[in-house]
């Protein structure tokens, strides 16, 4: 099984969903928190490999909702620069395995990269679990 770096926003249940599954799984998870990361543009573009820019973004982020950041209007640098400044406003979780990275969490995406077996679920667990509250605090 597989050693996965798991950058979480502490405290948010769907990260620990998320981390409960590949445990199952089999996997070992090496839990960090991606809001005290030192991001820069370099170290945060792998992550996203080839998705769109919009696909970037935490859609529950409160800067999201409130219109006040709109994804689709960002270039990569933009988007980029905005993430480094305001972590909140990126795709969770950022997972590493190897040299391979990627973000959020397609089920059918991580399966097929590390292997969930039979605790793979249908669809994505991407997403806030309460999406109509709001954001989690700070731990």
């Amino acid at each position: 099984m597989a050693d996965v770096i798991f950058f979480e926003k502490p405290g948010c249940g769907g990260n620990a969903r998320q981390k409960a599954l590949l445990e199952q799984a089999g996997h070992r998870v090496l839990a960090r928190d991606l809001l005290s990361e030192p991001w820069t543009p370099q170290t945060l573009r792998p992550f996203f490999g080839d998705r769109p820019v919009a696909d970037w973004f935490n859609r529950a982020a409160p800067a999201v909702k409130s219109g006040e950041v709109v994804p689709e209007t960002l270039d990569e640098a933009a988007a980029l620069a905005a993430m480094v400044e305001r972590p909140l406003l990126i795709r969770r979780p950022l997972m590493q395995v190897g040299d391979r990275r990627d973000c959020g969490f397609e089920t059918d995406r991580v399966d097929a990269w590390i292997g969930l077996g039979e605790f793979r679920t249908e669809g994505t667990m991407d997403g806030c679990l309460r999406p109509d509250m709001p954001p989690c605090p700070r731990p």
